[in-house]
């Protein structure tokens, strides 16, 4: 869920600190991290590079030599585009004991990368870690920085920021913005049609997903969180032929851009052919459709239910990033067909 931030003094009270870190020489730990620019076929002549975005507008003059991700998916695509950033979000769900995910572990071995330095575990932004790296470009595109937070990093590096909504960039968006930042259009757009050429044929595999409906949703145990339309993670279920349920968007609350609370009282109302139920694990999601007020659902009842269970598969759809993708492909769709045989 959107992560709680610091107040703009606290951040404007660190600047000077902050940039002062910036400007002293690294301190050494970004040499654990892979040659930024491995693999990469940017061009020089792509720059300067603008680009707009819903915290500004930011030029990158000269091609990135020293890239630093915040949040989700940027350095999956970077790292898909041969571009190995010197440090990374630590992801406390589904990564490692180092806070690395498998399927970044599984490209960077296959490219015979280095692990970035992984940034400390905390919601909000690590401003002077981040600037102890000396970065020339931050890609933030799928995160939930504020306008305070993106002016700071704005300070240090050309930043860029979401496109619309915070938590809310899909997929081939972060690979777009990623790869104009990184000089690399081109390659970035033949990464897309790849990923969708391999999503578009586990569709065409899998025709007894077309056109049922479906909601996502995750029982936390005493709320129960829907996700919307605009929410990744739905959007790339309709990617595999299916369509979200209207009582999706009939019953949302506004109180977010992809997710909303339902009242157990209101189970019955979230209507839908299928239902994705996420959970960290079996138990979990065992004790969840066990629940008397989820015996409402006609979903529950026919056992129509995509169960996505474990911490790996969940985040590797939630919502999914170029390098996840294909990671979980497999699983989830036997999970989803699975579901689709109890509908009728």
């Amino acid at each position: 869920m959107l992560s709680t931030r610091r107040k703009a003094a606290a951040l404007a009270a660190g600047l000077a600190a902050v940039l002062a870190l910036a400007g002293c020489s690294s301190s050494g730990s970004s040499d654990a991290g892979a040659s930024p620019s491995s693999g990469s076929s940017a061009s020089d002549d792509a720059f300067p590079v603008t680009i707009e975005h819903a915290l500004g507008t930011t030029e990158i003059p000269a091609k990135p030599e020293r890239v630093v991700t915040w949040g989700w998916g940027s350095s999956d695509a970077a790292i898909a585009l041969g571009v190995v950033p010197v440090a990374m979000s630590y992801q406390a769900y589904g990564g490692d004991k180092d806070g690395v995910l498998p399927w970044v572990k599984d490209a960077l071995d296959k490219a015979g990368e280095k692990t970035p330095v992984v940034l400390p575990n905390q919601q909000e932004v690590p401003v002077q870690d981040i600037a102890a790296q000396k970065p020339d470009l931050i890609l933030a595109n799928y995160s939930g920085i504020t306008q305070d937070e993106y002016d700071l990093l704005s300070k240090i590096a050309p930043t860029v920021a979401y496109p619309d909504k915070p938590w809310s960039t899909p997929w081939r968006d972060v690979v777009t913005g990623v790869g104009t930042a990184l000089g690399m259009d081109d390659q970035a757009a033949t990464l897309i049609d790849d990923t969708e050429a391999t999503i578009s044929e586990a569709a065409d595999a899998h025709p007894e997903l077309a056109g049922k409906t479906v909601a996502s949703v995750w029982d936390t145990g005493d709320t129960f969180y829907v996700y919307t339309a605009d929410d990744p993670r739905q959007q790339f279920l309709e990617d595999l032929g299916l369509k979200t349920a209207p009582s999706v968007g009939e019953l949302a609350t506004g109180e977010s851009s992809f997710y909303y609370t339902l009242s157990y009282e209101q189970l019955d109302q979230l209507k839908s052919d299928m239902l994705v139920s996420f959970a960290d694990d079996q138990k979990t999601e065992d004790a969840v459709l066990a629940k008397d007020a989820l015996q409402v659902m006609p979903q529950v009842k026919s056992g129509a239910v995509a169960q996505i269970v474990g911490t790996d598969l969940v985040a590797a759809v939630s919502p999914p990033t170029v390098l996840s993708l294909p990671w979980g492909l497999d699983d989830y769709l036997d999970a989803l067909s699975a579901a689709a045989a109890k509908v009728g």
